[in-house]
């Protein structure tokens, strides 16, 4: 008897991990995926120069799709926004977007955030929520608070 209920605890449990890694395989359950982290350079600029904002690929697989774009917003020292672009991202969440800093922007500590356009961006348990609609809105997004990341950049008479 102890046996067969060995036997039958080990099926199950085999049964477990196969199931678990065909899900994961299948994307079914994507395991946590957060989108890589920005850079702005130069950190310091004055109004006409170029500041380019930058994000490596992920180290997995965020899934952002060929159309990815990624959204680029300019605070100001008061925190009023300067201007919101979008420019491409590619699938794993890697890009390159450089501007202009706008002529008259006052001196002072201003704020570049990055994030996917139209995607998961507030999503801050890693999770996918495009390859994972359960529970979604009316959007098919299901959002989780956070905190919307902000690179400083200095702004020079």
């Amino acid at each position: 008897m102890r046996r067969q209920t060995g036997r039958a605890v080990s099926l199950f449990l085999a049964a477990v991990v196969v199931c678990g890694a065909l899900a994961a395989c299948f994307g079914f359950d994507p395991p946590p995926c957060f989108p890589p982290k920005y850079s702005v350079e130069p950190g310091t600029a004055r109004p006409g120069e170029q500041v380019t904002v930058s994000a490596p690929d992920a180290d997995c697989n965020p899934a952002y799709g060929q159309d990815a774009k990624i959204e680029i917003s300019l605070t100001d020292a008061a925190g009023r926004e300067v201007f919101t672009k979008t420019g491409p991202m590619n699938n794993d969440g890697g890009f390159t977007f450089s501007f202009k800093v706008p002529a008259g922007m006052r001196p002072g500590k201003a704020g570049v955030t990055a994030f996917p356009h139209a995607l998961d961006w507030c999503d801050d348990t890693g999770r996918n929520t495009r390859l994972r609609r359960q529970g979604a809105g009316d959007d098919g997004i299901t959002r989780s608070s956070c905190a919307t990341p902000v690179v400083p950049l200095t702004i020079k008479p």
